[in-house]
């Protein structure tokens, strides 16, 4: 700051270096209220829309040390937030009409930073944590001595405690290269005999890795379409690993933990109106 006269003030422009979608404007309003609510902040563009390379979509006007001193932190924010809105945006175009979710997997102390993002992309957020839904992934289901156990272990707690929570489990296909091992069919038999038979807290069936890329570039989405049919309609099905690249026709949703663990950012800078800080520098004789 000991560049910065106390009292110079002057307009910055958000400038968008690359296409994408927008994301992260309202947050941006918060910090900069936080940090000084004189701050006078305008925007062309809204949540959600699209910008391209070279637009200024926003600008502030203030005290200048303190348009600097938010400057990393309102950048970093829309930059992530950007890229994940950008990379849901993309993602539900090739998905159509599978819902796009956003997962559990998000950055450290960000979580509903990423969710907020998923939003204004067009996705829809699905489990906040580990801990509103239950979940039944492929290390409880080994524990547990295969997915029926993990299953009867499940409704047994949920009774004991009273609650009523939805039940997500989580088959994957176990493959060697190109290989599909049988075991996972066979795990959404028993998943689909047990529920027919006993009253089951089941909600939800995640059928993951079930899309798989061909060497010559294709994919090879028959297990999946064969887990669909065995399915038939009896539960919400989320789809996950590489569903992206191919429109499958009966799930219900599609999921990506990549969207908000290894998002790419959208590239954003914030320039400062030289002319404008000249201009009140040569009035304040500073300049």
């Amino acid at each position: 700051m000991a560049t910065i006269p106390d009292d110079m003030e002057v307009e910055a422009h958000f400038l968008a270096k690359e296409d994408g979608i927008i994301a992260g404007i309202a947050l941006v309003e918060f910090v900069y209220n936080e940090v000084d609510p004189s701050l006078k902040v305008e925007w062309s563009q809204t949540d959600g829309d699209y910008v391209h390379k070279g637009l200024k979509f926003g600008k502030v006007h203030g005290r200048a040390q303190n348009i600097v001193r938010a400057e990393k932190v309102v950048l970093n924010f829309m930059q992530r937030m950007s890229g994940i809105a950008a990379q849901t945006k993309g993602n539900g175009r090739c998905c159509t009409p599978c819902t796009h979710l956003g997962d559990e997997e998000t950055a450290p102390v960000l979580r509903l930073v990423d969710k907020w993002a998923v939003l204004i992309g067009g996705g829809r957020n699905h489990r906040m944590g580990l801990f509103d839904m239950v979940l039944i992934k492929d290390n409880h289901i080994s524990i547990a001595g295969g997915v029926r156990n993990a299953l009867k272990s499940v409704d047994s707690y949920l009774e004991k405690r009273n609650l009523r929570m939805e039940v997500d489990v989580y088959v994957c296909s176990h493959r060697s290269g190109h290989v599909i091992d049988t075991r996972t069919m066979e795990e959404i038999k028993d998943v689909l005999g047990d529920a027919s038979k006993t009253k089951s807290s089941l909600t939800w069936i995640m059928l993951d890795n079930m899309v798989v890329p061909l060497d010559n570039g294709d994919v090879d989405v028959s297990m999946l379409k064969e887990a669909m049919e065995l399915i038939n309609g009896k539960f919400e099905t989320e789809a996950s690993g590489n569903v992206t690249l191919e429109i499958v026709s009966g799930v219900t949703y599609i999921s990506s933990g990549a969207l908000t663990h290894s998002v790419k950012a959208l590239d954003i800078s914030l320039k400062i109106d030289t002319e404008l800080a000249l201009e009140v520098g040569r009035r304040t004789k500073r300049a």
